[in-house]
């Protein structure tokens, strides 16, 4: 039977996330004069923050990592207030807050949305931490509020931002259902939903948004020693605590789907995750450079993305033929393989990694390949307004190929449920036929749907 052990509270998760966005706000500071982090603050704060809008382009180093570290502050300080119990789903809520702070969410543009899904929990006589994780990715709308804020007035963007974040969690919830688990950035297609009814409605009435190109360049050498000190901390903190335990552990965890819902901060606990974190950061950075590619605010947002969700689904062995899918198709597409948008579908394509893990890295590559082409085009309609433009993408090819794929393929790696996982690492858990580790899920079995990404 399931050990309680696995579901008991990570508490050194949040105070790990309130170091790391102190971390960036004091990076932050080392770039910039505390006069230039303002004036690039005042720049974050009104600029419409419609994809891709790198902050690191428009307002400087200094403020888009001060803007990232405070904004990362925020959201572990909410999630402790309301008390919400800490796990997988944590960690990816903090990494896309961190990442997309970089480029599209600021201090002021996230609150409205937030509010909004406020609303809806004391309208349904729920609780706020039920919804907390929502609130927070939701704020994937966010470069809504800013456009209509400094186009119009603020009341405007306020009042939008209440109206989305009071409708995403039906939304959330029924979008999430028809992706089988198969595309981690569940709630990047549900906002991507909402967004093609904004944005066509926009239009209607004489609105213009359009999306956004600001990229720098020119921050390698920086960005990538920062970021290869970064992921190496987090295995070597991995494995301080018998090392020998946390390594057998990480590759139980390779042997994982990473379908949805996987929470892999419950199952394996924190060290073998923080092995995975690191790990999965230096693939995805050295993709980047691999590829010719540069590290500013975007693909830094992926980065940390893909850390966030190396505690719920993401692992070397699905990631990987998922980029090296985007990247086959970056070589036979008509767009550079070095454009701003393929730099990100190779990053945020990891979304579909659960197919690699599923059916095998034939079909991840297939399911990258996909979405190389697919990203491109599905977000043309929403005008930059949705941040997680991937997750929608990603959503579309999910939905088309998963049954497809179920239909043809009949040899798929079975889901290991979290007993069976626990069955390898303590001798004195039972050893039923159950608990064997290769069952499979059952129909409905372990069928959560609270954790929407």
């Amino acid at each position: 039977m399931p050990n309680r052990h696995l579901h008991r509270p990570n508490h050194i998760l949040l105070p790990g996330g309130a170091l790391f966005g102190a971390l960036l706000v004091l990076f932050g500071l080392c770039q910039d004069t505390p006069a230039g982090i303002l004036r690039g603050m005042g720049v974050i704060l009104t600029t419409e923050d419609v994809l891709i809008t790198d902050y690191i382009a428009i307002a400087g180093m200094g403020a888009a990592f001060v803007n990232a570290g405070l904004v990362t502050l925020i959201s572990v300080l909410l999630i402790k207030l309301v008390k919400d119990p800490v796990n997988g789903a944590t960690l990816v809520t903090l990494g896309l807050m961190a990442g997309f702070s970089l480029f599209g969410k600021n201090i002021l543009n996230i609150w409205p949305i937030m509010a909004g899904t406020g609303l809806y929990a004391l309208l349904k006589g729920e609780t706020f931490a039920h919804h907390v994780n929502l609130a927070l990715r939701a704020t994937a709308l966010s470069p809504v509020v800013s456009f209509m804020a400094v186009r119009f007035s603020p009341w405007l963007g306020v009042g939008m931002g209440l109206v989305i974040g009071f409708v995403m969690p039906p939304v959330a919830e029924h979008a999430h259902r028809v992706q089988n688990g198969m595309n981690l950035y569940s709630l990047g297609f549900s906002c991507g939903l909402v967004a093609m009814m904004l944005v066509p409605a926009f239009k209607a009435f004489g609105l213009e948004p359009q999306s956004a190109h600001h990229w720098s360049t020119g921050n390698n050498r920086t960005l990538g020693l920062a970021l290869a000190v970064l992921c190496l901390g987090f295995i070597g903190l991995g494995l301080i605590r018998e090392p020998g335990r946390a390594l057998k552990k990480y590759w139980a965890l390779l042997r994982t789907s990473g379908r949805a819902p996987s929470d892999y901060i419950r199952t394996f606990t924190p060290g073998p995750v923080l092995v995975n974190m690191g790990v999965d950061g230096l693939i995805a950075t050295g993709y980047i450079v691999f590829t010719g590619g540069d590290l500013n605010g975007a693909t830094i947002g992926a980065i940390f993305t893909i850390i966030g969700f190396s505690g719920y689904g993401k692992h070397a062995f699905n990631i990987l033929p998922v980029m090296g899918g985007v990247l086959l198709g970056s070589l036979a597409n008509h767009v550079d393989p070095n454009s701003s948008s393929l730099q990100l579908a190779g990053l945020f394509g990891t979304t579909l990694a659960p197919f690699a893990g599923v059916f095998g890295w034939p079909f991840g590559v297939l399911a990258g390949l996909l979405h190389s082409s697919v990203v491109l085009q599905a977000g043309l309609p929403l005008e930059g307004m949705n941040l997680y433009n991937n997750g929608f993408s990603g959503g579309l090819v999910a939905i088309v190929l998963y049954p497809i794929l179920t239909s043809l393929v009949k040899r798929r790696r079975p889901v290991l449920m979290e007993e069976d996982l626990f069955a390898m690492f303590d001798e004195d858990a039972p050893q039923s036929p159950d608990e064997l580790p290769g069952r499979e899920r059952q129909p409905g079995e372990d069928g959560r749907t609270d954790e929407k990404t």
